[in-house]
């Protein structure tokens, strides 16, 4: 196995049981792991009888640590960093000390394993692959509206908390009434659950049924119609600039899914 400087380790986030052989194998070998809450990653490191030596790391002594790793490091010693659960660098720290270990040419490599919106995306059916991923969203209302108004042609997805779900939902019925969401939460754990129909009755479901755990949900895109294009409009312009009636159809179906033998005909006629 190929040796480097500063291993990022993902851990589970929910079920012990989904960490990978190399990550135990990393988190045994290192001579530090640096991680979020040290009681958190202790539950780990117990379960599978790890006893690698703790520092924390988190949000508010991410620069204040760089010193110290990079004491570490220049004495030939190998870090781990792990966040509580999930992908570190994935709306967890670590961005400040990895970009400070690269510009000095230490060898970092991150291990693959447990990420909350993979999870939650591989059980969620969409028409395309793309999404855009928005992390937590902000506190305030404008604010949220303004996310959903801007990336309302792409599934977005974002993560939230079980207090304040219920009052996002609300912001999506108003700013996109016919809009359809997924929600999910205590994924890989005993009561995951994940929830696809329209905003209205996610709503309705949640007011009747005790939200706990991390959020991961979805506001899937607005579905466009003929009228929202313009698609007449797009045919004269791109008529005008000589193209014929089959490569219009494919171009025009391509950029806005609509059905390529609905807009050939308007073509032609």
């Amino acid at each position: 196995m190929k040796d480097y400087d500063f291993y990022i380790v993902p851990t589970p986030i929910g079920n012990l049981k989904d960490i990978t052989l190399r990550a135990i194998e990393v988190l045994n070998s290192v001579d530090v792991i640096a991680c979020e809450d040290i009681r958190v990653t202790q539950k780990l490191l117990n379960h599978y009888d790890i006893k690698t030596r703790c520092i924390s790391y988190h949000k508010f002594n991410e620069k204040e640590r760089i010193d110290l790793f990079l004491k570490i490091l220049s004495n030939g010693e190998k870090i781990a960093l792990v966040s509580d659960a999930g992908t570190p660098l994935f709306c967890d720290p670590g961005a400040v000390i990895v970009k400070e270990l690269k510009r000095q040419n230490y060898k970092v490599t991150s291990l693959p394993g447990a990420n909350a919106v993979v999870t939650f995306l591989s059980q969620i059916p969409r028409d395309r692959e793309e999404f855009i991923f928005v992390g937590f969203l902000p506190k305030t209302k404008s604010q949220i509206e303004n996310i959903i108004k801007n990336h309302k042609k792409n599934d977005l997805v974002f993560y939230d908390s079980p207090n304040r779900i219920l009052n996002t939902l609300e912001i999506v019925k108003t700013s996109r009434p016919n809009t359809k969401v997924g929600i999910g939460r205590e994924l890989s754990k005993i009561y995951e659950e994940v929830v696809i129909d329209s905003t209205e009755n996610v709503i309705e479901y949640f007011k009747n049924n005790p939200i706990k755990g991390e959020i991961v949900g979805i506001i899937f895109k607005e579905k466009q119609t003929e009228n929202d294009i313009d698609i007449e409009d797009k045919i004269d312009i791109l008529k005008s600039k000589g193209f014929k009636a089959k490569d219009i159809s494919i171009i025009l179906s391509e950029l806005y899914e609509l059905n390529k033998n609905d807009v050939y005909k308007k073509c032609i006629n």
